[in-house]
């Protein structure tokens, strides 16, 4: 699959693609990112992408010429590679929220071109003739889209296969159908009792028994603990969908979280 990403800071997405382990997606070519800044599409000396919007009001708002024969030149470059027509997503507050389930569509398709904003925003414009689709990471304003666009990526990037040191990593992600869109559980490691700020801190102890069966059940009861405290949205709608079983509902039941 290929990304093409619109941006004015295209030096911001070199360690980005070059560090960790999702850096094995876009160095095999799993996952193709081109970057294009609408600067090298501009016109006059100063390459001016900016100006500032009609009817007053602070900041600056990117132009919709430099941006749209910067798309021009993509879907060109896109054509002669052989790559399918492309959706353009803008990153931007009044997008639909990202969540696991539009990662994976994205994971699964051929890609998308995706327009970094600035400044105040975008011409209205260019959105309303160029733009298929606006996604969100959440209620709160950026500086730009670069960080969306680096998230959605590295989403997708670790998803495809070969990535993860093992290849059931994901599965065990919060929000994955695996875990019924829940939370996943707490994780430990060595050494088995911590000496802590507040004292000494061991491992629950049927982690260390070895037994696979009580195990994965700890795990399960964590994760409803965890999802019913921290994102009881999350818990209502597998409630709804039918995913809890009847030892989900008792435990829940239980600890008085239903």
């Amino acid at each position: 699959m290929r990304f093409d990403v619109i941006t004015l800071f295209p030096e911001l997405f070199g360690p980005f693609l070059s560090h960790g382990i999702n850096r094995r997606a876009f160095e095999s070519g799993q996952v193709q990112v081109r970057l294009w800044n609408p600067r090298d599409f501009a016109e006059g000396n100063y390459r001016r992408v900016d100006d500032r919007p009609f009817g007053g009001g602070p900041g600056m708002v990117m132009m919709a010429e430099p941006l749209w024969r910067c798309l021009q030149a993509v879907r060109e470059d896109r054509a002669e590679a052989g790559e399918a027509l492309a959706p353009v997503l803008l990153f931007s507050p009044a997008g639909e929220k990202l969540d696991h389930t539009g990662v994976q569509t994205w994971s699964d398709s051929q890609g998308a071109v995706l327009v970094c904003g600035r400044y105040e925003g975008i011409d209205q414009r260019f959105i309303d003739a160029c733009v298929d689709r606006q996604l969100s990471l959440g209620d709160f304003v950026l500086s730009g889209g670069e960080v969306p666009a680096m998230a959605l990526l590295d989403a997708v990037a670790r998803l495809q296969p070969g990535v993860l040191g093992d290849e059931g990593s994901h599965q065990q992600d919060s929000f994955n159908p695996a875990l019924d869109g829940l939370l996943d559980s707490p994780h430990h490691t060595r050494p088995e009792v911590w000496q802590g700020p507040q004292g000494p801190m061991p491992v629950p102890a049927v982690l260390l028994g070895g037994h696979h069966e009580h195990i994965a059940r700890y795990r399960r009861e964590q994760s409803l603990l965890a999802t019913a405290r921290s994102r009881p949205d999350l818990l209502q709608s597998a409630r709804s969908a039918g995913r809890l079983g009847a030892r989900d509902e008792a435990f829940l039941r239980q600890h008085g979280l239903l």
